[in-house]
C-alpha cells in the first residue's frame, strides 16, 4: 500500500512507523488513523519484523487533529455526518458522530493492539489526538525539549482512547484533563505518563537501544507479555471507558461552548481560538446561559 500520511520502512527486526504530514505539525487528517492502522498490521503480518517504533516527521510527533480542516473551515467539521433523513437540516445525529470517531479510536489503539511492542519516540509536540496517538504506545520515551498534553480537555474535546487514567490513575489524570495543561518530557516522567525523557540529542540513541532489546526476545515471547498484561486493563473496562470517552467527545464538539469555540474558530482562526481556549480566562463566559434551553429570561 502507498500511504499518503505516514512513511513505513523497516531494518532489520525493527519497523518504523513516521507520521508525514510535517507542513501541518503531522496534524491527523480524515486518512492518517486507517493509514496508521493498516502501517501497523502490515508489520504486524511481516514474520521478520520484532518491534514498532512510532516516529513523527519535522519538528513535531502530532499536534492532534488538523484544525484547519476541522474547525476552522466553514461548517459542520469532516466525518461528523448530519443526521436523518433530511441532510440538509442540520441536526447532529451523535451515533453517526460515534461511528467515525470510535473508528478513528479503534485504528489509534491498533499500536495497543499489536502483537508486537510499539515505542513512540517524541521528538515534539504531542498534543490533543496526537497524546492519544502516542500514549497507545507500549512504550513513550521523549526529548525533554517536547511536550505532552490534552488541550482541548478544556473545551471542544474529550481523549478518545481514555489512555490518561490507565497510564496516571484518577487523580493525576484529573491534574491533566482538568486543566488541559501541556508538560515536558520530565514532568510526564515524574507522574508516571511516560518510560523515559532524554535530551534530544540522545533520543535516536536511547529508542534504538531499547528497540534492539527488544529485537532480540522471539515473537512468541513478546506476544504472550504484551497479551498478559493488556488483559488486566482489558479487565478493569478499557473497552467500556473509551466507548464513552469518544461519546463524550462528540457532545463537547456541540455543547455551547463547542459550538463558540467552532464559531471562533471560523471568524478569527484556530490559533486565535485556541489561544483565547488555553488563555486561563473563563472560556465563552455567559454562553451556557444565551443557548441554554433551561435559561431563564
Amino acid at each position: 500500500m502507498e500511504y499518503s500520511t505516514l512513511l513505513y520502512h523497516t531494518e532489520g527486526r525493527i519497523a518504523t512507523i513516521t507520521l508525514n504530514r510535517p507542513h501541518r505539525m503531522n496534524a491527523i487528517s480524515l486518512d492518517m488513523p486507517g493509514e496508521l492502522a493498516h502501517a501497523v498490521e502490515q508489520a504486524n503480518r511481516d514474520d521478520s519484523v520484532h518491534v514498532i517504533i512510532l516516529t513523527g516527521s519535522g519538528k513535531g510527533f502530532c499536534s492532534g487533529y488538523d484544525l484547519i480542516d476541522f474547525a476552522q473551515s466553514d461548517g459542520e467539521q469532516p466525518g461528523s455526518q448530519l443526521g436523518g433523513d433530511d441532510k440538509e437540516s442540520g441536526a447532529w445525529d451523535p451515533m453517526k458522530d460515534f461511528y467515525g470517531m470510535h473508528q478513528n479510536t479503534r485504528d489509534f489503539t491498533s499500536l495497543w493492539r499489536s502483537y508486537k511492542p510499539t515505542i513512540a519516540r517524541v521528538h515534539g509536540p504531542a498534543v490533543a489526538g496526537g497524546s492519544d496517538i502516542a500514549l497507545c504506545c507500549d512504550l513513550v520515551i521523549m526529548a525533554d525539549e517536547a511536550v505532552i498534553g490534552y488541550p482541548p480537555a478544556r473545551v471542544w474535546g474529550c481523549p478518545t482512547t481514555a489512555m490518561w487514567v490507565y497510564r496516571l490513575g484518577a487523580e493525576r489524570a484529573k491534574r491533566m484533563l482538568l486543566t488541559g495543561d501541556l508538560i515536558g518530557g520530565q514532568e510526564a516522567v515524574e507522574i508516571g505518563l511516560v518510560l523515559e525523557s532524554v535530551p534530544l540529542e540522545q533520543l535516536d540513541d536511547r529508542v534504538n537501544t531499547m528497540a534492539a532489546r527488544m529485537a532480540g526476545v522471539p515473537k512468541n515471547q513478546l506476544m504472550m507479555q504484551k497479551l498478559m498484561i493488556n488483559q488486566a486493563y482489558e479487565n478493569m473496562g478499557l473497552n467500556n471507558t473509551q466507548m464513552f470517552a469518544t461519546l463524550f467527545d462528540g457532545i463537547t464538539r456541540h455543547s455551547p461552548e463547542g459550538v463558540w469555540f467552532k464559531q471562533r474558530a471560523e471568524e478569527v482562526g484556530f490559533k486565535q481560538a485556541v489561544m483565547e481556549r488555553d488563555s486561563g480566562a473563563p472560556i465563552a463566559e455567559g454562553v451556557s446561559k444565551s443557548l441554554s434551553p433551561f435559561s431563564t429570561k
